[in-house]
């Protein structure tokens, strides 16, 4: 909606069209004539448009027969929201939204008012450079309302983690770094790695996740084990599950990945 708002901001109204009705969709289909991606953009969102339609036309019974006999034809069900914002919406999973306001900007006087938002030298790139990032994100799970306002999971931020990785390193982004812990006294590279493997784990477990929540976290905690021993720094952290609380302390070694042969 944001978006959309700024795409409407001082549009020519010959830009838009005079007589319709939805100047999105007046806008994007004018594009699309000069800038095949948007051209692209179109003719999908007109084929979304004629299935939300059919699915309207079609009585129940039909529906749930078509529904059972062939799964292969999987008509999309879009809320009254998805349905008004369908062009900027489309753009966005297409993973196009950003080109398609580029080439906005880039030719803006032919759609736009000289105080437009998009016409300005500076928020114009701007609003296309923002958008890079949620167009580079896979829309495979649509969020309620209610996860506004909570951490992003652990999955969500290994994901952000690996579209970042790509451009920094091109040898394998996607594989996380094992921690470089060693067992003493162990009997072979197999135990090695199954220690350094649920290690690894469970550092992973510490981070918010989707099976349990990080209430607190603090670092640096002393924790002395023996009375003849040093106390220990490390991370102390609060979780909550569907049905207890778990407090856990991990040395700092553990968590850095610097435990060598330390017991």
């Amino acid at each position: 909606g944001v978006v959309e708002a700024c795409l409407l901001h001082m549009l020519k109204r010959r830009a838009a069209g005079f007589l319709r009705t939805d100047k999105v969709a007046a806008l994007f289909t004018k594009i699309g004539k000069t800038y095949a991606v948007a051209g692209d953009i179109c003719k999908k969102v007109q084929e979304l448009q004629q299935q939300v339609e059919s699915r309207k036309n079609q009585p129940n019974g039909q529906e749930s027969l078509k529904r059972q006999g062939s799964t292969t034809s999987k008509t999309p069900v879009l809320t009254p929201q998805a349905i008004k914002h369908i062009w900027v919406r489309t753009a966005l999973i297409e993973k196009v939204l950003d080109k398609i306001v580029q080439y906005i900007v880039d030719n803006c006087s032919k759609y736009y008012e000289k105080e437009a938002l998009l016409a300005d030298p500076v928020c114009g790139p701007i609003l296309a450079s923002l958008l890079v990032g949620p167009c580079a994100l896979e829309y495979t799970k649509l969020k309620t309302t209610d996860h506004y306002w909570t951490d992003p999971s652990a999955d969500e931020l290994v994901q952000r983690h690996r579209i970042h990785g790509v451009h920094g390193r091109q040898d394998s982004p996607s594989k996380r770094p094992a921690l470089g812990i060693r067992k003493r006294h162990s009997s072979g590279s197999t135990s090695e790695d199954r220690f350094a493997a649920s290690a690894r784990e469970y550092v992973e477990s510490l981070h918010q996740n989707s099976r349990t929540h990080l209430l607190y976290g603090k670092n640096n905690v002393l924790v002395q084990p023996k009375d003849d021993l040093e106390a220990i720094p490390g991370y102390l952290s609060l979780h909550q599950s569907a049905d207890s609380l778990t407090l856990k302390w991990t040395p700092n070694q553990l968590m850095n990945g610097t435990l060598g042969d330390s017991e």
